[in-house]
């Protein structure tokens, strides 16, 4: 059979004219690799598939030429999936709804109905061709290998049952080793008993009596610290993870055997995550230094405990390579490890991080499961605590929380089967937000609970201001209006106003050159900018076009430069330059996600140098050496992640397509404290959003509760 001819119109989204038109086979006449394989470098050139899926179809069928066609498209759509975010591809909701499964646009539907016309009618058949191809490995639902390694590059898993799933190799690699670490953690148990009785003490000492009868979860969450190696602490803004984290911290350390012994170490996945969460935690135990006394020295924990680092400086990266300095046969020194917005760390830096962690330490991670899960492959956090509302507290851990802190739990929050979830015994869900109380707060719950009416209600009546937060509406917007939000800015909200007069304070400062104190001077006022700019942010759905970063960022600049804000000399750099780091260059200190502004240097000539604020720390890198950075005035809302901003407007366009999330648009929300803004390109963008949840293809839930 002859491939399809050429895509004629694709202006009229008539992409797969080469199966439908007059002159196409019969649905009958058996479809061949190399027909396969043209048509997906057509759907690459409509922009349904990226070049490296199809390449990796090609690649299959050069190397075994016989392979069946639906192998070789399961191959191409499994790499779409993991550009997507997903672990793997489950192959019977693809066979039910192709379209719903890969995210592709409906006006293809009739397009692909003709392909899998042309394809084996049954899953079955696909289990068959595939396990057939010598590419091929196949396991059982647990990870089993029914066949010998000879390096195949995907993995076939659970062909026998009603739920297969296919993967790439590495990735199938990478969820059964978190599967296998997570097990081991949560029945684990620490090597000396706790006492009881000076536990429960030292928690009715970091704790207050609740003014209602609602459970204390942070108080929970400490006590279910103790009782294992791992703790997984979850809820929204405001509900205290890191507040928690820090008395949990304190707890372990007034009933460790050997305190000032105990090992420390915090980690997030940013540098701007790790500043905030030692921040975080150096402020709550400060503050709870006060209650205590002289009972326990917790200046000398904060001092154990050191800098929080990202991920990647914790573990060691080693530029150009996906290795790192610790790993199993060189594991971390730390006895006790808390992880911050682990919503964000992907399966195979989870796979890295628990490879790592030594086998008698305890693993606290925090995050808000209801956020965007990370940009590369998995969706650990969400896995790790599906079902964390429930509780689902066996008798022994629901007698171990009375024991250690009178809370007795109400029937809702004990397991109801016979044999409990192992892991939702060392899972808490913070559920009282202390910060997110007025407008801010009531929308993000309105969107995380599907409620389109009660969100869009919120935002038309644009009510709040003060202290419980303030949001606000552009409907029918152009990028424009978006681009005011940032300058100069809605009035009496903070916009990028706050940053273009702290840069404007560089003339002045410029003439104390070479005076004493200058350099004092000039280290403060570098902070002071990166901190004004901090105040608000642009935050998108896509990163091309005119509604998407590249173009907003271009926008932004303009609006700058014609204001005087900024002066462009036609590089890339210039005085005031916002830029995110996209890729880790730990010899420099810098890692992907980090945010700089290049100002002038404190140097004679004033030579241009990226400036960071990690915490109270400033330090900076001339431009020459940044090679791999981005302008940040807008910024993705995945790459927002980890920051907050005292006013955020979030940017719906229509071109957004299957990008449009309830967890997009929740994370969005969340990123503001004092303000936010929904700018729609046109009406229902809201709606459209908040009623498309997320769910990402994934076997390690299964794994893990099997």
């Amino acid at each position: 059979m002859s491939p399809p001819r050429a895509v004629r119109d694709s202006a009229t989204g008539d992409l797969f004219a080469a199966l439908t038109a007059d002159d196409a086979p019969p649905p009958a006449a058996p479809l061949t690799g190399d027909a396969l394989l043209a048509l997906l470098r057509q759907w690459t050139d409509a922009g349904l598939l990226r070049h490296i899926d199809t390449a990796l179809a090609a690649l299959l069928h050069e190397q075994h030429a016989d392979s069946p066609p639906c192998a070789l498209l399961a191959a191409a759509l499994l790499a779409q999936m993991e550009g997507r975010g997903h672990s793997c591809l489950p192959l019977a909701p693809l066979l039910q709804s192709p379209l719903a499964t890969l995210a592709w646009p409906p006006e293809h539907a009739d397009a692909v109905d003709a392909l899998w016309a042309q394809l084996p009618a049954s899953l079955p058949g696909w289990l068959q061709a595939l396990t057939a191809c010598p590419w091929v490995r196949t396991a059982t639902s647990d990870g089993t290998p029914l066949d010998d390694d000879a390096g195949q590059p995907l993995v076939l898993v659970d062909a026998a049952g009603s739920a297969p799933l296919l993967y790439l190799r590495r990735y199938w690699l990478h969820e059964q080793a978190v599967a296998r670490h997570i097990t081991a953690l949560s029945s684990a148990t620490p090597a000396a008993p706790v006492d009881i009785g000076a536990a429960r003490g030292w928690l009715e000492r970091f704790f207050a009596p609740t003014p209602d009868a609602a459970p204390d979860w942070q108080k929970i969450a400490c006590a279910l610290a103790l009782r294992g190696q791992l703790t997984l602490i979850t809820g929204g803004p405001g509900t205290g993870k890191t507040y928690t984290a820090a008395r949990l911290l304190a707890l372990l350390f007034a009933t460790a055997a050997q305190p000032d012994q105990l090992r420390v170490a915090l980690a997030a996945p940013t540098g701007k995550a790790a500043a905030r969460l030692k921040q975080s935690i150096d402020e709550a135990l400060g503050a709870l230094q006060h209650s205590v006394g002289s009972a326990l020295d917790l200046g000398a924990l904060v001092e154990r405990t050191g800098a929080a680092r990202t991920l990647h400086a914790l573990l060691g990266a080693r530029a150009g390579t996906r290795h790192f300095s610790h790993h199993a046969g060189n594991p971390l020194e730390v006895d006790v490890l808390i992880v911050d917005e682990a919503s964000m760390v992907h399966l195979e830096m989870m796979a890295a991080l628990l490879a790592a962690l030594p086998a008698s330490a305890r693993l606290v991670l925090l995050g808000d499961k209801d956020q965007l899960a990370s940009v590369e492959a998995g969706a650990v956090l969400g896995d790790l605590c599906r079902g964390a509302e429930a509780g689902r507290y066996a008798p022994a851990t629901a007698q171990w929380i009375a024991d250690l802190t009178g809370e007795i739990l109400a029937p809702q929050f004990l397991a109801t089967g016979a044999t409990p979830d192992p892991l939702a015994q060392h899972t808490v869900m913070l559920r009282a937000s202390r910060r997110f109380g007025g407008p801010i707060g009531q929308l993000a719950q309105a969107v995380n609970e599907g409620d389109a009416a009660a969100a869009g209600a919120l935002l038309q009546r644009g009510r709040g201001g003060g202290d419980s937060g303030e949001v606000a509406l552009r409907q029918g917007g152009t990028p424009a209006q978006a681009v005011q939000l940032a300058w100069p800015g809605r009035a009496g909200t903070p916009s990028y106003g706050g940053y273009a007069q702290a840069l404007a304070r560089w003339q002045p400062l410029r003439a104390s050159a070479g005076q004493d104190g200058f350099e004092a001077a000039h280290a403060a006022w570098a902070a002071n900018v990166l901190r004004a700019f901090e105040r608000f942010r642009l935050l998108c759905a896509v990163r091309e076009g005119d509604w998407g970063v590249q173009g907003l960022n271009r926008a932004i600049e303009q609006a700058l430069a014609h204001a005087g804000v900024i002066a462009q000399t036609g590089g890339s750099w210039y005085a005031g330059r916002p830029v995110m780091v996209t890729r880790n260059e730990p010899q420099l200190g810098v890692f992907n996600g980090d945010i700089g502004i290049a100002l002038p240097g404190a140097a004679p000539d004033h030579a241009l140098r990226v400036y960071f604020l990690q915490g109270e720390q400033l330090r900076s890198v001339g431009v020459a050496r940044l090679a791999q950075v981005q302008t940040a005035f807008a910024m993705t809302v995945h790459k927002s992640q980890g920051s907050e901003f005292a006013h955020a407007a979030l940017v719906l366009p229509a071109s957004a397509g299957q990008l449009l999330a309830r967890e997009l648009v929740y994370t969005g929300i969340t990123r503001a404290r004092q303000a936010f803004t929904l700018v729609e390109q046109h009406a229902g963008l809201l709606a459209q959003a908040i009623e498309r949840p997320t769910q990402r293809a994934s076997g390690l839930a299964r794994l893990l509760r099997r």
